[in-house]
């Protein structure tokens, strides 16, 4: 078994059928092949590695340089994709060779973060991930918009396609990764493919010069679903301007599907507004997403409450050892563990999906244990849940 750096041409004939093979609808039509190429320029500084076997690609995983935010610091986020496997090479360790491989090159290269849509949770769970919160899906009818057309709301929506209104999208997306926990976004190389697809309509809330919210949609057909992606709106104002013109389109469509962040209630938006909410997790097909740390610089200054614990890191490649997380000045120093008095201090024995999972505030230190993902004695749960205050995150980024 050989592992090697695929340089961009070479996906045309390897990675790209391998992930297509495992991904898509197979056998596929000779059309696709020649589709392959226009994908490259959107590819163009993902790490590929491959696994080669006499000369034949049998395993592929892909890195997409990302950056994501962790409790209110934008960090360098590796977006793990791609992940096949030749059907007669299976269950052979490829896949498990391939990301050792690839998260040590992209945590030496300066990505304290990895996320991924997995194809099996437990699988990666063993790497140290843990889950995510799965965006929701919102259907409802236009007609039970009616209220918002009587509103007065501040500023105006601006309505054009994603390709003239691309660098408004972005700016916005960028705003949006500065404020939102969790928020994560692709790099130009990839995001410019929304703008050059131009398949999508861009709606965006305008406030005094400032974009306040920004959703892009398509209509399925007359009479059918406006299909919305994620809405984005920086307070209830301008989630309204977004909803207001959706419902303009009473006569033209049957309902409105709109994906949101697990936080949202649109139950609560309208009196009367029956909606159908679904967050969907299925096994193969609709996972949700998984994250970890990659290593503890992540959390090295980080705002957090003012708890002291020492934790003992357990079963991970990348994170290991005893430290201590002072969080007694607010921000969360990262410490030896012979820094504080032995005895004095609450102590946890955690996996790196444990202490992701806190960090990324998806468990309480109590569910933690339950879940197998650490020993947290009740002291210990104390401090760390001072530290690691629950925090919903949205990763936003599909890949």
């Amino acid at each position: 078994m050989r592992i090697r750096r695929l340089a961009a041409e070479e996906r045309l004939t390897t990675s790209f059928p391998l992930q297509a093979y495992a991904f898509e609808a197979s056998p596929m039509a000779a059309s696709r092949t020649e589709e392959f190429r226009e994908y490259l320029p959107y590819n163009a500084g993902n790490r590929t590695l491959v696994v080669e076997e006499d000369g034949v690609t049998t395993a592929a995983v892909s890195a997409v340089p990302m950056r994501q935010n962790l409790r209110g610091a934008v960090l360098p986020m590796a977006g793990v994709a791609g992940v096949s496997t030749h059907p007669l090479a299976r269950r052979r360790g490829h896949v498990r060779a391939l990301l050792d491989r690839l998260l040590d090159e992209m945590r030496d290269e300066g990505h304290p973060l990895t996320a991924l849509y997995p194809f099996r949770a437990s699988f990666y769970e063993r790497f140290g991930y843990v889950g995510l919160p799965r965006r929701r899906t919102a259907v409802f009818s236009p007609a039970d918009l009616a209220p918002l057309l009587r509103a007065e709301l501040p500023g105006e929506v601006v309505w054009e396609r994603i390709g003239a209104g691309y660098e408004r999208w972005r700016a916005y997306t960028e705003r949006c990764l500065r404020e939102r926990h969790g928020f994560a976004i692709f790099p130009d190389f990839r995001a410019a493919g929304l703008r050059d697809r131009d398949d999508r309509w861009l709606l965006t809330a305008v406030r005094d010069g400032e974009t306040v919210g920004a959703v892009t949609y398509r209509i399925d057909d007359h009479g059918g679903t406006l299909i919305a992606d994620d809405l984005l709106a920086a307070d209830p104002y301008a989630r309204a301007s977004l909803l207001q013109f959706f419902a303009r389109h009473v006569d033209q469509v049957d309902r409105i599907s709109v994906e949101l962040p697990a936080d949202e209630l649109p139950e609560l938006w309208l009196t009367d507004l029956a909606v159908h909410v679904e967050a969907r997790v299925s096994r193969p097909g609709s996972p949700a997403p998984m994250a970890r740390l990659l290593s503890l610089e992540a959390l090295a200054g980080r705002p957090v409450g003012t708890g002291r614990v020492t934790v003992d890191l357990v079963g991970d490649r990348w994170l290991a050892g005893t430290h201590l997380l002072d969080g007694a000045t607010g921000t969360l120093e990262v410490l030896p563990a012979e820094t504080a008095a032995a005895g004095t201090v609450p102590a946890a024995r955690l996996t790196a999906a444990g202490l992701s999972a806190l960090a990324y505030g998806v468990l309480d230190p109590a569910e933690v244990a339950v879940r197998g993902l650490g020993e947290v004695p009740a002291d210990a749960a104390a401090e760390l849940r001072r530290i690691f205050p629950r925090e919903l995150p949205y990763l936003f980024a599909d890949f």
